[in-house]
C-alpha cells in the first residue's frame, strides 16, 4: 500500500507488495524491491532498497555525503535484503571515490545510527542506538556495535567483533575480538575474544581454539607484530588466515589490548 500523501518521483522503480507510509518522499534514482515496508516521513533518493526491508519512520537514505569535496557526482546507497533501519537512521550515498555506500543483508540499525559516505557494511551487522560510522568505514559480517559507539573514517571493524557502548574506534579491530573504551579514555582497545559470538555463529571448539592460539601469539608472545604474523601464516585455519589478511591489509594499524 502506498499512502496517498507519499510523494513518488516518476523515475522511481517500486516493485509489488511495497508499503510506503504517509508523507514519505521517494526521490530520483530509487529502486525499492518487493516486500519492503517504509514508514511515515522518510526520505529516500539515489538508493536501491532490497527485498523485505523494514524502514521505520523519519529515516533518510541516499542523501548527499557530508564531504566538502563532493560535487554532486553520480553515486548511490544500497540496502541489502531483510535489513531493518529504525527511526531517524541516516545512510548517505557515496562520493566519487567509490560511488556507493553499501549496507549488507539482514542488518539492524537502531535509532539515530548513521552510516556515512562510502561505508561498506557486511551482513548480519547490528549497530546500536546513536552509533556512527565515519566515511569509508568497513564493518565485517556479524559485527555488533553497542550504543554511542563511533568509528573513525577509514577504520575497519573486523567480522564477528563486539564493541562496547561509547567506544571510539580509531584503529582497526581484528576479527572475533571484543573491544571497549580503555580506562584511560574512550579510544577502543581490545579486551579479549568474542567467544559467545563465535559459539553463536556455530564455530566448532577446535576452530575457536585456533583463534585463541592466534590471539596469544599476537598479543602475549612478546613477538613483534611482523614476526607474530609470520608465525600465524603457518596455520591452516581459515579463520586465522582471515585475521592474518586483515592485519596485512590494515592502513591505520590495529588496536591492541589495554587496561
Amino acid at each position: 500500500m502506498i499512502h496517498q500523501t507519499a510523494v513518488i518521483d516518476k523515475s522511481a522503480v517500486i516493485e509489488e507488495n511495497v508499503s510506503i507510509g504517509p508523507y514519505s518522499v521517494i526521490g530520483e534514482g530509487v529502486v525499492i524491491k518487493s516486500g519492503t515496508v517504509i514508514g511515515s516521513n522518510s526520505y529516500i533518493e539515489h538508493a536501491e532498497i532490497g527485498q523485505n526491508c523494514k524502514i521505520f519512520n523519519s529515516v533518510s537514505i541516499g542523501t548527499p555525503p557530508q564531504d566538502l569535496s563532493y560535487k554532486n557526482e553520480p553515486s548511490k546507497a544500497y540496502i541489502g535484503d531483510g535489513t531493518t533501519l529504525r527511526e531517524f537512521v541516516t545512510v548517505n550515498r557515496g562520493t566519487a571515490k567509490t560511488g556507493k555506500t553499501i549496507v549488507g543483508k539482514n542488518c539492524y540499525f537502531m535509532v539515530s545510527s548513521h552510516a556515512a559516505h562510502d561505508c561498506l557494511v557486511g551482513d548480519n551487522v547490528i549497530i546500536g542506538n546513536c552509533s556512527m560510522l565515519g566515511g569509508h568505514v568497513q564493518v565485517g559480517d556479524d559485527a555488533f556495535l553497542s550504543g554511542l559507539a563511533g568509528v573513525h573514517q577509514f577504520a575497519r571493524v573486523g567480522k564477528g567483533t563486539m564493541t562496547a557502548g561509547g567506544a571510539i574506534i580509531t584503529m582497526d579491530t581484528i576479527p572475533f575480538t571484543m573491544c571497549y573504551g580503555g580506562s584511560t579514555g574512550d579510544r577502543a582497545v581490545i579486551n579479549g575474544l568474542n567467544l559467545v559470538g563465535m559459539k553463536r555463529r556455530g564455530m566448532k571448539s577446535g576452530e575457536i581454539s585456533e583463534i585463541k592460539n592466534a590471539y596469544k601469539i599476537l598479543f602475549s608472545s612478546k613477538l613483534l607484530l611482523e614476526d607474530a604474523v609470520k608465525e600465524l601464516e603457518k596455520s591452516d585455519s581459515r579463520y586465522v588466515k582471515e585475521i592474518v589478511d586483515f592485519i596485512k591489509t590494515s592502513k591505520r594499524g590495529i588496536a591492541r589490548p589495554g587496561n
